[in-house]
């Protein structure tokens, strides 16, 4: 029976980006995010709060998903196919347990400041930011090539945090719910790889 076994150095970044999650629960809100979010809230800069709404459209679900279903087409051209499977499924798992975190932790959004785009759900984690940094690392970890993949992952893990800035600029999160959601969309990113590899074994590392 196969198994999922991380390298020690994954394990432990796992634990720290796991350390980081729960700090930011447990501490947010507080002074700091208060000042942060007071600092670039967009609400009086028209041109940043524009640019913040067309960047955070690169973590909206529906456009998330999109690029997904090209990843998992260029994986089945490649006849990778459990990986391409892993690419689909894993995602709409990972928006799901953001979901129930939100439910869980029940934190109210930021509300000193008109919001400046439309939000429904509760704040923690930010959506946007975990959906931005599990689906563009997890394209860059399964699509890159090797000798190019380092490049792949700085452009994912800038895209992400564009994405997660923007939330805390149109006012509808607080600091620490983005750094929250990055830290578990990362997690989630690096888990799918771990099964895609574990079960394909002739993908190159």
């Amino acid at each position: 029976m196969h198994s999922i076994r991380l390298k020690k150095p994954l394990l432990l970044l796992v634990g720290c980006l796991a350390l980081v999650w729960l700090s930011m629960l447990l501490f947010g809100t507080g002074n700091v995010d208060r000042a942060v979010l007071n600092e670039i809230y967009g609400g009086h800069r028209i041109a940043l709060a524009d640019t913040a709404r067309l960047v955070t459209m690169l973590g909206d679900g529906r456009v998330v998903a999109l690029f997904t279903v090209i990843g998992a087409l260029v994986l089945m051209r490649r006849k990778q196919h459990w990986p391409a499977v892993v690419l689909v499924v894993g995602p709409l798992i990972g928006k799901a347990i953001t979901e129930l975190q939100k439910y869980e932790t029940n934190r109210l959004r930021p509300a000193e400041d008109p919001h400046l785009v439309v939000v429904h759900s509760l704040s923690f984690p930010s959506g946007h930011s975990a959906n931005a940094m599990m689906t563009y690392v997890s394209l860059a970890l399964f699509l890159a090539p090797p000798e190019r993949r380092q490049i792949w992952l700085g452009v994912a893990a800038l895209i992400a945090v564009l994405v997660g800035l923007s939330r805390v600029v149109l006012g509808v999160h607080w600091p620490s719910d983005v750094i929250g959601g990055w830290s578990y969309g990362l997690v989630w990113a690096l888990l799918l790889y771990a099964i895609s590899q574990r079960f394909n074994p002739g993908r190159t590392a």
